[in-house]
C-alpha cells in the first residue's frame, strides 16, 4: 500500500489475531529507535506485539505472522520500485526540508586532486539520501577560486606562461606555473611581493587583473565539469568564494559595528571567541592590508545561501581538518546573532592513504580513473564469463567506480583508511565489484526467463531456506535506509547491500528456475527481480550506476 508495507502487513494480521488494523499499525510502530537499531523493527514488532495478546500467543500464529510479514515484503519491493522502504512508517510524517549540501569544493586554476574525491562522492550520497526522502536539495560546489593563492598565479603567469598552452591544456599549464612560482617566490623577495600586490588588485577590481583570473576560472570549470561527468555527480550552483569579496567587507563591518572586531599589533583583524583572550579561540578574519580571508568569506557566503534559499538545514562535507574552522564560522554567525547557525552542519571525513598508479604517487583524480579503468579492463579481458558489450570503456568504469565508492563507504567516514587497489578489484568478497557483478548476473536471469515467469507467481512456493533469509533480509531495508539518514553514514546501506549480494549468490546456486515447476520458478524469479530492483536502489543513492552486463 502507499504508506507502506507495515500497514499492508497490520490489515492482514489484524484477521489473524481478532484485532482492529489500526492498532496494530500502532503497535508496529512504536518501537523505540535504538531497537529499531539492532533488530529487524517489524520482526521485533510482531514478537511484542502477540506476547501483549496472550489469548493469541500460539506458536502457529507467530509462525503465521512472520511468514505473512516475508510474503508481503516481496509484493511490496515489487509494487514500489525504486521508492521501496522510502514509504516506510518511519519517515511517515517527516517534514519536507529544504537542504543545501556544499561539497567537493576543489581549488580554480589547479587539478581536481584526489583529496577533493571523498568530499564528492560523499557529499553526493548525502545529497541523493535527502532527495529520495523528499526533501528540497541543493548541490552546491564552493571552489575555492580567491585568496592569495591568486596573487601568485597570476604573477607566475606574467613571468612563465604561455597562452597556446593555457588553451591545450589549462590545469596542466597553470599547475606548472604555480609550482615555477612558488620556487622563484621562496628566494626572491619582489616575486612575493608582486603576488601581494596582484591580488590586492583583484580585490579593488583591477579590470586586468580579473580578466586573466576569471579566464583561469572558466577553464577550470570546464575541465571539473567533464571529471564530474565521469563521476556521475552534478550540482545545481558553482559558487565560489570570490563572490564573496565584498560581502566579506559587510561582514567585517557587521563584525565591528558589534563590538566583536579586534585590531591586532600586526595591523590583522580577530574575533575573540571566548571572550577572555584565550588564544585557542581568536579567528582572524582580516588581513593587515585589508583583504579577506576565508573566514570571513565563509561567513559572508552562510548569510547570502540563507538570504537566497531560506534552507532548513546546511551540510558541509569537508575532511576533519577543518573541523575547528566550521565550529568558530558557526560560533561567530551565532553571535553576530543568527540564530540559524544552529542549522548549520559539518561532516567530517577521513584521509585516504596510498592511492598510487602505476606511475608513481598521483595527485590528480582523472589519474585514478585513467587507471581504474584500465584495470578493471584487464580484469574483465581475462574472465571467460565476460560477454560481449556495447560499450566495455563505460561498464569498466562504471564498475571500477562502485569498487572505489564501496571500499570508501564501507568503515566510519571520520576514519583515516589505506586504499589497496588489489582489494579494491576482488570479484569475490566485499567489495564494488561483486555488487555489480550480482546485479548483472540478476538481470541476466531476468532476460532469460522473463517472458515465461514474471506474469503470476505464488510465494507460498519459496519455503527454502534461502528465499527466507532473503525476503527477512529486504524486509530491514527501510530500518537500514533510517539509520543512514540519521547519522549521514552510508557504511549501513553498504553493509546491508553487501550481505544481500551474498545471500542472492547462495540462493543463486541452489534455488534452480530452468526445469522447475512454473509456479516455484515464477515465484524465484520474482524473488531474485526483489533482490536486484533493491540492489539497484541501494547502488544509486550511493553514487554508483548498476551495470547489466559485464
Amino acid at each position: 500500500m502507499a504508506c507502506g508495507f507495515r500497514r499492508a502487513i497490520a490489515c492482514q494480521l489484524s484477521r489473524v489475531l481478532n484485532l482492529p488494523p489500526e492498532n496494530l499499525i500502532t503497535s508496529i510502530s512504536a518501537v523505540p529507535i535504538s531497537q529499531k537499531e539492532e533488530v529487524a523493527d517489524f520482526q521485533l514488532s510482531v514478537d511484542s506485539l502477540l506476547e501483549e495478546d496472550n489469548d493469541h500467543s500460539r506458536p502457529d500464529i507467530q509462525v503465521q505472522a512472520k511468514r505473512l510479514a516475508e510474503k508481503t515484503v516481496l509484493q511490496q519491493v515489487i509494487e514500489d520500485g525504486s521508492k521501496y522502504g522510502l514509504k516506510s512508517e518511519l519517515f511517515s510524517g517527516l517534514p519536507q526540508k529544504k537542504i543545501v549540501v556544499e561539497f567537493s569544493s576543489p581549488n580554480v586554476a589547479k587539478k581536481f586532486h584526489v583529496g577533493h574525491l571523498r568530499s564528492t562522492i560523499i557529499g553526493n550520497f548525502i545529497a541523493n539520501l535527502k532527495e529520495a526522502l523528499g526533501h528540497q536539495v541543493i548541490r552546491i560546489n564552493y571552489l575555492g577560486d580567491w585568496g592569495m593563492q591568486f596573487g601568485l598565479l597570476g604573477t607566475g603567469f606574467q613571468l612563465f606562461g604561455y597562452e597556446e598552452k593555457l588553451q591545450s591544456n589549462p590545469l596542466q599549464h597553470l599547475f606548472e606555473v604555480y609550482v615555477q612560482v612558488n620556487k622563484e617566490a621562496a628566494d626572491d623577495k619582489s616575486v612575493a611581493k608582486s603576488a601581494q600586490e596582484f591580488f590586492q588588485r583583484l580585490e579593488l577590481g583591477d579590470v586586468q587583473a580579473l580578466s586573466l583570473w576569471q579566464k583561469f576560472r572558466d577553464l577550470s570549470i570546464e575541465e571539473y565539469v567533464r571529471v564530474y561527468k565521469r563521476l556521475g555527480v552534478y550540482f545545481d550552483e558553482y559558487s565560489g568564494e570570490s563572490f564573496y569579496r565584498e560581502k566579506s567587507q559587510e561582514v567585517l563591518k557587521l563584525l565591528e559595528s558589534k563590538g566583536l572586531l579586534l585590531k591586532t599589533i600586526k595591523g590583522t583583524a580577530v574575533v575573540d571567541l571566548s571572550g577572555n583572550g584565550d588564544s585557542s579561540s581568536i579567528c582572524t578574519v582580516m588581513r593587515s592590508d585589508g583583504t579577506s580571508l576565508y573566514a570571513t568569506r565563509d561567513l559572508a557566503a552562510a548569510i547570502d545561501r540563507m538570504d537566497k534559499y531560506n534552507f532548513d538545514t546546511m551540510i558541509y562535507v569537508t575532511d576533519k581538518g577543518q573541523k575547528k574552522h566550521f565550529q568558530q564560522v558557526f560560533q561567530m554567525l551565532k553571535i553576530m546573532g543568527y540564530d540559524w547557525a544552529e542549522r548549520c552542519q559539518h561532516v567530517p571525513f577521513g584521509v585516504v592513504q596510498g592511492m598510487k598508479t602505476r606511475r608513481g604517487d598521483v595527485t590528480f583524480l582523472e589519474d585514478v580513473l585513467n587507471e581504474i579503468q584500465l584495470r578493471m579492463l584487464q580484469n574483465m579481458a581475462s574472465i571467460k564469463t565476460t560477454k560481449e558489450l556495447k560499450n566495455p570503456q563505460e561498464t569498466a568504469e562504471r564498475v571500477g567506480l562502485a569498487a572505489l565508492i564501496i571500499q570508501d563507504f564501507k568503515g566510519l567516514l571520520l576514519s583515516d583508511y589505506k586504499f589497496s587497489w588489489d582489494r579494491v578489484f576482488q570479484s569475490r568478497g566485499d567489495t564494488g565489484v561483486f555488487l555489480q557483478y550480482t546485479h548483472a548476473r540478476l538481470h541476466s536471469l531476468e532476460e532469460t526467463f522473463g517472458c515465461g515467469y514474471l506474469n503470476d507467481f505464488n510465494t507460498a512456493c519459496l519455503q527454502e531456506p534461502q528465499s527466507v533469509s532473503i525476503l527477512q533480509h529486504l524486509l530491514r531495508f527501510d530500518e537500514v535506509l533510517y539509520k543512514s539518514s540519521q547519522d549521514l553514514q552510508p557504511r549501513h546501506i553498504v553493509s546491508y547491500l553487501l550481505t544481500l549480494s551474498h545471500l542472492a549468490a547462495v540462493a543463486h546456486r541452489t534455488l534452480q528456475i530452468k526445469d522447475s515447476p512454473p509456479e516455484v520458478a515464477g515465484a524465484r524469479l520474482h524473488l531474485f527481480k526483489a533482490v536486484r530492483s533493491v540492489l539497484a536502489n541501494g547502488m544509486k543513492l550511493l553514487g554508483i550506476t548498476p551495470v547489466c552486463r559485464m
